[in-house]
């Protein structure tokens, strides 16, 4: 596969800091890859967004060494506006992105300003609706809406324009357990259906594990861990260290070999979870 995202010895410190935002970070995001980004708040997650999609060096000051590249060419290469066209960025506040007064205007918006054609305008916002399930709301005003319709809105607007690289920084970071869940489903379908490049900085693991094919571990600007999903979560001593607490299944088996009572890799998931403690109580002496 293609690489999406390259990056290469990058460190970023913004102006007037003590300390890089970023340091010596080295990775690569092949096409088509889903990619979770976790890490304690301050530890660069949202410089490494904004450094994907060119907002860093573009829109802020700083100091920067090596290079970011997007489908082979470094951020600062493209022309103005051309990178927006690729990479899409869902932040945590969607109000922040709002600037129409309908939800149809705001899905509408960006595809006009690309300078789409009506018949395809039609079928992008046809298809988008439908992936998100904001068809009822396409007449209300987006300032009304519920926190979890409003991320939706915020989300379609985005995939309306189908960039090749979507990124969403802490999208459920203000949503009900609800809303969260709805946001993941339309992820889910995304990269069940599209094959999308989809890089989510998420706090919410319990939503974002099954559906990640990689995950990368930021502290104090420094990439500490990285890998695919299921090897990343066998580094539970680390990841605890570091303040990231894992979903219940998880940590349970985690107790559990801590205590000798337990062999192998951690599940990742429910159904895992289940299969080994199915298999644990089989091989439990009868009393």
């Amino acid at each position: 596969m293609p690489l999406a995202v390259e990056i290469k010895d990058y460190t970023w410190q913004y102006l007037n800091t003590q300390q890089p935002a970023l340091k010596n970070i080295n990775f690569q995001v092949e096409e088509g890859t889903f990619l979770g980004v976790i890490g304690p708040n301050g530890s660069g997650k949202t410089t490494l967004a904004y450094s994907i999609d060119g907002l860093i060096p573009g829109q802020y000051n700083g100091i920067k060494q090596g290079q970011v590249h997007v489908f082979g060419k470094e951020v600062e290469e493209y022309a103005r506006g051309q990178l927006q066209r690729i990479v899409g960025v869902v932040f945590s506040d969607p109000e922040a992105q709002f600037t129409a007064m309908t939800v149809e205007d705001e899905l509408v918006f960006g595809m006009e300003n690309l300078g789409m054609d009506l018949p395809e305008i039609r079928e992008r916002l046809e298809w988008v609706t439908e992936l998100t399930g904001l068809r009822h709301l396409l007449l209300k005003p987006p300032y009304e809406i519920s926190g979890g319709q409003k991320q939706r809105v915020a989300l379609a607007a985005v995939l309306a324009m189908t960039p090749r690289v979507l990124i969403l920084d802490e999208p459920t970071s203000m949503l009900d357990p609800v809303s969260r869940r709805r946001v993941f489903d339309v992820l889910l379908k995304l990269k069940q259906e599209q094959r999308n490049t989809i890089i989510v900085i998420e706090h919410s693991l319990e939503n974002l594990i099954p559906l990640a094919d990689r995950m990368v571990l930021l502290s104090e600007g420094e990439m500490t861990l990285e890998g695919e999903t299921r090897a990343f979560f066998q580094n539970m001593d680390l990841l605890i260290g570091q303040g990231i607490y894992p979903p219940g299944a998880l940590r349970f088996f985690y107790e559990l070999k801590r205590s000798a009572r337990f062999e192998g890799q951690l599940p990742i998931s429910l159904e895992d979870a289940y299969l080994e403690l199915e298999r644990l109580s089989s091989q439990a002496p009868s009393v």
